[in-house]
């Protein structure tokens, strides 16, 4: 009897602490879910406020009405943040916005895409085609130069510091040269093309003097277009000289007294004081993160294939 008790209290204790393990299992197990489903929750909400970027952020001011920034900097070409496409989409949604009093376009950016720039130039003018009474300016912060300075013109007026860098209405087509280098080292050039000028301006063969010829007049005709611009643009505010399209670029001080500039001012300033609506609102267009990530592949892709192919830049 003493040990059929016996027994049945080691069953008991035995079936106690199967028990008891079993729901501390269950209950670690619950706990398990509940953090990563909180982990999950976290990554996700991550995921999906990259995915739907902010377009605007206030950047001070109280007034009822707002000044839109739109920044322009950087490279200026496809492939960058201070592409066409976003910036003209920045400009829209600026103009759609009631509560807009004028626009400033933040330009800081040593140039880029001709083609690039032209997009958002004739942006801005058919906005101020549509939109006589809406205010446009640019202000310069450290550099706006070629392909910047090409938007800017559009614009109804050009703020600078007088240390800002502006100007170099230019074009640039650069590359390298490796005939000489090749027959030091004994490499021999292997080439073959369907079509004469295929290979034009290849670095490991000698220049052409009809393709070297060729390319100059096309960024000659690139330069002119420029030139067109500016001057449509600007109009009778450019002092002309026979340096006003080399290519120079001046600071600040010196551009406001060659008209290519025409005040000094910085965002606050202008929205405040010329503007007259001190409430900064910053348009962007950020990209989600799978863009990043799928952007990035592209410009790996397009800079190699860039490396093949030379193409004008105004920088």
């Amino acid at each position: 009897m003493d040990q059929n008790q016996d027994t049945k209290w080691e069953h008991n204790v035995i079936e106690k602490i199967a028990l008891a393990s079993i729901k501390e299992q269950s209950r670690a197990r619950k706990w398990g879910i509940f953090f990563k489903s909180l982990f999950f929750i976290y990554v996700f909400s991550l995921l999906g406020m990259s995915a739907y970027p902010k377009i605007k952020n206030i950047l001070g001011g109280n007034s009822k009405y707002h000044t839109a920034v739109i920044d322009v900097s950087g490279a200026i070409a496809e492939d960058k943040e201070a592409n066409a496409a976003d910036i003209i989409e920045s400009l829209r949604d600026a103009v759609k916005d009631d509560q807009t009093k004028g626009i400033i376009l933040h330009s800081n950016s040593p140039g880029g895409s001709p083609v690039q720039s032209n997009y958002v130039y004739e942006e801005i003018r058919n906005i101020k085609k549509a939109h006589p009474d809406l205010p446009i300016y640019a202000v310069v912060s450290d550099i706006c130069a070629s392909g910047c300075y090409y938007i800017a013109a559009a614009t109804d007026k050009i703020f600078v510091n007088p240390s800002s860098l502006i100007g170099s209405i230019g074009v640039i087509m650069d590359g390298f040269g490796f005939v000489e280098t090749m027959k030091k080292i004994g490499v021999e050039r292997r080439l073959l093309t369907a079509g004469a000028h295929k290979a034009m301006l290849d670095p490991f063969s000698p220049p052409k003097a009809d393709e070297t010829q060729f390319m100059q007049a096309l960024i000659n005709q690139v330069h002119q277009q420029f030139i067109t611009a500016i001057k449509n643009g600007r109009g009778d505010r450019l002092k002309e000289s026979p340096d006003m399209f080399s290519g120079l670029v001046w600071t600040g001080e010196e551009g406001i007294k060659l008209g290519v500039a025409d005040a000094y001012g910085n965002d606050d300033y202008v929205a405040k004081e010329i503007i007259g609506a001190e409430t900064l609102l910053k348009f962007s267009q950020q990209k989600s993160l799978l863009d990043r990530m799928s952007g990035k592949l592209g410009a790996s892709f397009g800079q190699a294939l860039g490396s093949l192919i030379l193409t004008p830049s105004i920088r």
